[in-house]
Parts: C-alpha cells; sequence; structure tokens
C-alpha cells in the first residue's frame, strides 16, 4: 500500500495531517462523536482534505491512514458527499431489497471509499492528465463513486441509515484482510452513530460460500463476529426458516455420513479420522467437524506450514510449568492403566496409584487427570463422570476405532508412519474443508438429491437465500448522547404529514425516524418546532416544503417552556404540511415502484433483488426460478404466468 506514497505525494498539501488506520473512527480519532449522525459526519470531514475533481464535481474529502509505520504504508479514505438532485437515480434499491422502502428519501448520500491500487492510479493518471484544462471541461468525465473493485465502499444516508456495498480483501489484491476492514468499518459506523446498517453477503473463500460454512458452524455468517444478524431473506425466506435450516445440517451425524461414502471411491472416513484424531474433543456431528476445521485453520503457522494430527487430549496452556512432551507421556500412562481395566469404570484414586509406578510426579498426573475427561486419544474416548452413589470421580475408555474411524494397531498412537500419514497442511485442509463443502452443504445434483441429501440441499437454499444482513449501532435514539446535564438536555422528535388538515392514511406507513435535539433549559416549544422544521427539511428529499402546525401527541401552547412539559429524553410528534400537493409517492418513498406487484409461489410479496419476470397479462413479478426459467436462460420476449394461463384455458371456445 506504498502505492500513496509513490503516487500521490505530490499532490499532498504541506502540514496535511496523517491518521492511523488502527484506531480512525473510535472517539477522539480524530475528532469527539458527541452529536447526531449529520453532527458527526460534519464534525470528521473538517479534518478531512476538501477536492472535487475526482467525483465529477461533487464535493469529496480525502484522509491519510497509516496502516504501518515500518515499512511505511499508507491508503487513502475518500468521503463523497452526493446531493439527491444530482444522483441518476433518486431512489436507493438496497433500502428496497433488505425491507427499508417505507424509508423517506434524503437529501444527501455520503460514499465512504478505500480504494484498490488500480483505482488510486486510475485516480492521479485522470487527474494529471486533466490538470491543465478548466474544471468545466472535466466535470461529469469522471466519478470516483462509479468505480467498481474499491477495497471497501460503504454508503450512508443523511438519516443515518447505511449500506455496506462491497470490502474485497487479500483474495482480491488488498493489502488489508478482510476482516481488517470490517473492523475499520464497524469503527467508523459506531463512532459516526450510524442508526442501522446493512449489507449483502456474498463472500466467498476459494469458491465456497461464507454465510453457508460459517452458518453451519458458528450459527452465525462471517460477519457475525461484528453483529450483523438476519435481516431479510431472498425467495420468501423467514428468519424462522432460516434457523431451522442451519439446525437441520448442523445436526447431522458424521457416522451417518461416513457409512453414505463408506463403500464408494470417495475418502471420506479417512479424512474424518484424520481430525478426530487431532481434535481434542468427540466430534459428533456435521457442525462440530466444521468448526473444528475452521478454528484449526487459523492456528496453522503458515501457508507452508503444517502440523502433526495426533494430539494427547490434553490441550498444553503456554504457562503450564510442564512440558508437552511430559504431559504426553503421563496421558499415555492414564490410558495404558485404563486399558487394563478392561473397559470398566475405575475410581480416580485407583487409576492415580496404577500411573505412580511410571510417573513418579503427582501433581503432573492430577492436571493431566483433572484435563483429560470426555477427551480422545488416539482411537479411544475417555469418559469421566461422577459415581451417584460413592460421589467419587471414576474414568473409563470407549473404543471409537469401528465406527468410521479406520482401524489402527497398538495401544496410545506412537506410531511414526501414522503421525506422516497424518501430516496435515493449510493446503491439505483447505482441499478437505472444500470436499466437505461440496459433498455436503452445496446444493446436489439430482443423483445424489435423495434421503438426508434432499434434505440437506433444501436447508442450503435457504441459508444461501438469506444473505441480507442488518446490524442496529443506535436504534431509535443515539446511545452516546448524555440527557439532562449542564443547561442543556435533549428531546427526541419525529412528525406526521397531514393534508388540508387530515392526517393521510398513506403517509402512516413512512418511517421518519425520531432526530435528537439539544435544547437550553428555556427553550420553547415554538424555538423547538422552528428547529425541527429545519432539520427535517434538510434531512429528506420529499420534506423540502414541509411546515410544522401543532404537536400531535401533547396539549401544549408555543410560548410554553419545553422542559415545563416533557420530561428530559422524552418524545414529540409534530404534525405539518409538504406543501399545497402534499407528498407524491414518488418523491417520498426509497423503495417506490410505480405499478409494481409481486405475488411470486414462494411466498414473496416484495422485490428481493433476484431476477424476476412480469407476466404480460396481469402485470404481476415473479421470480424466474421459482417459473421455472434458468438462470442462465434469456427472459422471454411474451411470458404468461401460471394463474392467467389456466384462466385462458378455461375460456370458452369461440363458434
Amino acid at each position: 500500500m506504498a502505492y500513496f506514497d509513490q503516487m500521490g505525494c505530490k499532490k499532498r498539501k504541506r502540514g496535511e495531517r496523517v491518521f492511523k488506520f488502527k484506531t480512525f473512527g473510535e472517539q477522539g480519532h480524530p475528532v469527539e462523536f458527541k452529536g447526531s449522525f449529520r453532527q458527526n459526519v460534519k464534525s470528521l470531514l473538517a479534518f478531512g482534505n476538501l477536492g472535487n475533481s475526482l467525483c465529477g464535481g461533487l464535493a469529496s474529502w480525502s484522509f491519510q491512514l497509516e496502516v504501518h509505520r515500518n515499512p511505511p504504508e499508507h491508503i487513502l479514505l475518500f468521503v463523497v458527499e452526493e446531493p439527491i438532485e444530482v444522483s441518476l437515480n433518486r431512489h436507493c434499491k438496497h433500502c428496497l431489497h433488505v425491507g427499508w422502502g417505507n424509508h423517506m428519501i434524503c437529501n444527501k448520500k455520503y460514499h465512504f471509499l478505500v480504494s484498490s491500487k488500480e483505482t488510486v492510479a486510475t485516480c492521479f493518471g485522470y487527474y494529471e492528465g486533466n490538470c491543465n484544462e478548466s474544471y468545466s471541461g472535466t466535470a461529469g468525465k469522471f466519478n470516483l463513486v462509479e468505480f467498481q473493485g474499491h477495497v471497501m465502499h460503504g454508503v450512508f444516508h443523511s438519516n443515518g441509515f447505511g449500506h455496506l456495498l462491497c470490502i474485497n480483501g487479500v483474495e482480491m489484491g488488498s493489502d488489508l484482510a478482510g476482516y481488517q476492514i470490517m473492523e475499520f468499518w464497524d469503527r467508523l459506523c459506531t463512532g459516526l452513530q450510524a442508526r442501522k446498517v446493512s449489507l449483502t453477503d456474498n463472500s466467498r473463500k476459494r469458491s465456497m460460500d461464507l454465510r453457508l460454512l460459517y452458518g453451519v458452524a458458528y450459527s452465525e455468517p462471517w460477519f457475525g463476529r461484528w453483529g450483523y444478524k438476519f435481516g431479510r431473506g431472498s425467495f420468501g425466506v423467514t428468519q424462522q426458516m432460516y434457523r431451522k435450516a442451519i439446525q437441520a445440517i448442523q445436526n447431522i451425524p458424521l457416522c451417518l455420513l461416513a457409512q453414505q461414502f463408506g463403500n464408494s471411491s470417495h475418502d471420506i472416513p479417512s479424512m474424518f479420522s484424520r481430525y478426530q484424531t487431532l481434535s481434542g474433543h468427540f466430534l459428533i456431528t456435521l457442525r462440530d467437524l466444521l468448526r473444528f476445521m475452521l478454528e484449526l485453520k487459523a492456528c496453522l503457522p503458515s501457508e507452508n506450514g503444517s502440523i502433526d494430527t495426533y494430539h494427547s487430549g490434553v490441550l498444553v496452556d503456554t504457562t503450564c510449568r510442564w512440558s508437552p512432551k511430559r504431559v504426553e507421556m503421563a496421558t499415555r500412562v492414564i490410558v495404558e492403566a485404563l486399558k487394563k481395566a478392561e473397559f470398566r469404570w475405575v475410581s480416580r484414586q485407583e487409576v492415580r496409584d496404577a500411573a505412580r509406578a511410571y510417573i513418579g510426579d503427582t501433581g503432573l498426573l492430577d492436571f493431566v487427570l483433572k484435563s483429560l475427561g470426555n477427551h480422545v486419544v488416539g482411537n479411544y474416548l475417555v469418559h469421566r463422570c461422577l459415581n451417584p452413589v460413592t460421589k467419587v470421580l471414576e474414568y473409563c475408555l470407549e473404543d471409537i476405532s469401528n465406527g468410521f474411524f479406520p482401524s489402527q494397531e497398538g495401544s496410545v498412537t506412537n506410531d511414526s508412519e501414522l503421525r506422516t500419514r497424518y501430516k496435515i497442511t493449510r493446503a491439505q485442509l483447505l482441499k478437505d474443508m472444500f470436499c466437505l463443502y461440496s459433498h455436503f452443504l452445496q446444493e446436489q445434483k439430482s443423483m445424489m438429491n435423495t434421503g438426508i441429501f434432499a434434505t440437506t440441499s433444501l436447508a442450503s437454499r435457504v441459508i444461501l437465500n438469506s444473505k441480507y444482513l442488518i446490524k442496529e449501532y443506535c436504534g431509535k435514539l443515539p446511545s452516546l448522547i448524555q440527557v439532562g446535564l449542564g443547561e442543556n438536555s435533549d428531546v427526541y422528535c419525529t412528525i406526521r404529514v397531514s393534508h388540508d388538515g387530515e392526517v393521510d392514511e398513506g403517509r402512516r406507513k413512512v418511517i421518519v425516524p425520531h432526530e435528537c435535539f439539544m435544547l437550553r433549559n428555556n427553550t420553547t416549544f415554538n424555538e423547538l418546532m422552528l428547529e425541527a422544521e429545519k432539520s427535517f427539511k434538510e434531512i429528506y428529499f420529499g420534506l423540502r416544503n414541509f411546515s410544522i402546525k401543532s404537536i400531535a401527541n401533547l396539549n401544549a401552547e408555543g410560548t410554553d417552556l419545553v422542559f415545563k412539559v416533557v420530561k428530559v429524553g422524552g418524545e414529540l410528534v409534530f404534525e405539518g404540511s409538504a406543501g399545497e400537493n402534499g407528498l407524491n409517492d414518488e418523491d417520498v418513498l426509497e423503495g417506490f415502484r410505480r405499478d409494481s406487484v409481486v405475488d411470486c409461489p414462494c411466498g414473496a410479496k416484495y422485490d428481493d433483488g433476484e431476477r424476476m419476470v412480469s407476466c404480460d397479462v396481469c402485470e404481476v413479478w415473479q421470480h424466474t426460478w421459482c417459473v421455472g426459467i434458468p438462470d442462465a436462460a434469456e427472459i422471454p420476449s411474451i411470458y404468461v404466468c401460471g394463474r392467467c394461463e389456466k384462466d385462458i384455458l378455461e375460456f370458452p371456445s369461440l363458434p
């Protein structure tokens, strides 16, 4: 990422500030975020370098962020302000798809862009090539926002709702890992006090969908570690369907899968055994195995590093006073003592006494006995439980080599050939993970789509159709604003639009989130109404002619003091008019689509962003996939839905 130093140093202003990438967006870095979303954005932009040549005439600010000092690595963060008047499309398709179509159109959008090397090179190359031309000659020819392949692209509406449009990590050529980009984005959203943020989870790792991998392993998508959860499903998928689909795949027993492939050419049982041998716990279900594989991947030392898959059954912490070799030796001795008991339950004291003939360190024996319960050692599962009668801890071995685990001769695994056979590298782990994904998670072909695989394929389809995720940052009320402190106090206001003195019932569906107003304690209602009217006009395009007439949820005079009537932090609803002609849906709703009706056989009643076709008779939209049009096929020029086709066939024949 030293590309900024190479490409942009001569464009830098003398004394331009450099901010740390790892802390940018936190409180005090670079500003204290104390106000509403709009106020916080204005405060942040005051620290940026203003320009308008790289974004088609739109105002933009840039921030230089230091990723590493030694060696020096920097990236550029651009913030582009897009007024709704110059937008190619006033309506936001992302709001529509995620379920925010009933939000009012905002006056401004703010694009937050971390550009790739190629984009930065194109940026400065174009700028230098046109630096001698007048601004009017270059305006509109170049727009950074329209470029594809940014490292990160997020957009906020001026009311604090936003969308993360893309992140591109190492696999897409970035020098930043995906988790680093997400941490940066999450800090920005938290600091700016965004309300809610959506994203479309299309993340993939080596052709594997991460929302399917992580959904089965952790019951949440990869983005779940930052608080993003199920927001809306495609093809009529609900949150309950999503949860049941995950549980259906998670609980599939590995022994059942091993039996299915036991007589085939696939080496599935051996793969199961490889990871069972390494694991310190008994892997029973598909979820257990997949989670262990993902955790193991994070522990591998390097791209070419490897680890032996023999595991002693005891995880030795780095602070442990005994070396892993001594712990392993004590474990072997204890397992051998239990084997001599011929798989019967033995008290802890009996095991300890038998092991003391070989291990003199009683502290080591106590440590291993405490850590070994319900762990796998070689071909054996060590059970530990409290005898309900004697109240004494007892141990017992269970031979697990006869299930889907291949039989291995000898006692506790100490065979160098076996260790070599089960040596695993990152490449092997990713290969096994893809094998697991392609055979058990991915939608199967018709020849495999029977029995348990039919259920798995259906559940996988439901999970893949749950890609719209949402995180609530501040919700309705900003969380960091203090109320009732000093001479200023807060109150929260929203509006209700009326026409000719009557509330328009159609407007009740329009969502206008509460805005926070910090007022002096001697503020009157007349002063508050003027301030609220001004703020809502600044935020929403459809309210540019809005005027407040009254308070809908309170009976008060305009000269009354606000905090004599309303509690600090209370909520007010102002009622007003949007002008002589009232509100037009096309100017009001983000998700407005004129004469558009969705009624698909899958149950969808809204546009979820999937490919659709409209019936030429009833003009109702349906998913192409649901009506049997393959994704690879073109949409027919003339299409009649099943209902209309049935009605046509029932018409009486002409004489």
